[in-house]
């Protein structure tokens, strides 16, 4: 395994260019309710070595979500194991009982989100090079500001190399929203009552890793903002 070379923190520019009517077809008045315009990502920070007693570690925070990671191993397996040529990756997705505005409310989307995360990683781990043992990934949420899969997978995959675990490729995750309209031409936009909120839409999270180009779709439920919505278009 590649040595850790120390603590390292990331975070990028935040974007402040104009928007365009490719990028903004709903104009300048279309916010979300945390303040952002449509065209511009959250505030990102990303930070290594976050847990100084695990092999490896990282802190991510994207706008309101905040996650940290830690990293153990390779280490011998708890559980029996026959031989395998290939290693065992376990991962392990919580919440903080303050993650969330209702203490200690999980839905049930945010249970599945341990084996996500799993298949999310599994390809970009090379297995075979610590057989008949077991690396093990646990993510604790501090905060759910929404789209937490996308930051979960991010901040692992920062952990995972900072625990010097030999891997294919970093893993970045995006969680995508898509709107269809049927015409530019003329959009009415309304803004639903709090109470007429939905808390959870059918979504995809995209992974992506940057050396080779590949990237997949993890089928899952993110929370999204529904504040505004299109109800009607004409040409």
């Amino acid at each position: 395994m590649a040595g850790k070379s120390g603590a390292a923190t990331y975070s990028p520019f935040p974007s402040h260019r104009k928007p365009t009517k490719e990028s903004s077809p709903f104009g300048d008045e279309w916010v979300r309710s945390d303040g952002r315009h449509f065209y511009r990502c959250r505030d990102a920070l990303l930070n290594t070595g976050a847990v100084k007693a695990a092999s490896g570690s990282a802190y991510a925070e994207f706008g309101n979500t905040k996650v940290i990671v830690s990293v153990f191993g390779p280490r011998e397996s708890k559980k029996a194991m026959m031989y395998s040529d290939t290693g065992r990756l376990n991962c392990n997705v919580s919440y903080a009982t303050f993650a969330t505005p209702v203490r200690g409310q999980l839905s049930a989307e945010n249970k599945e989100l341990s084996p996500m995360l799993h298949k999310a990683l599994e390809g970009a781990i090379i297995l075979d090079s610590f057989p008949k043992t077991t690396v093990d990934v646990f993510a604790l949420v501090l905060e759910s500001g929404g789209s937490d899969l996308p930051v979960i997978i991010t901040c692992a995959s920062l952990a995972l190399a900072d625990a010097g675990i030999l891997l294919y490729d970093l893993v970045a995750a995006v969680s995508v929203m898509m709107m269809v309209l049927l015409s530019f031409s003329h959009i009415v936009l309304y803004r639903e009552k709090p109470s007429h909120r939905s808390n959870f839409r059918r979504g995809e999270h995209t992974r992506w890793k940057p050396n080779d180009g590949m990237y997949g779709i993890t089928q899952g439920a993110h929370s999204v903002d529904p504040h505004w919505g299109v109800v009607h278009a004409k040409d």
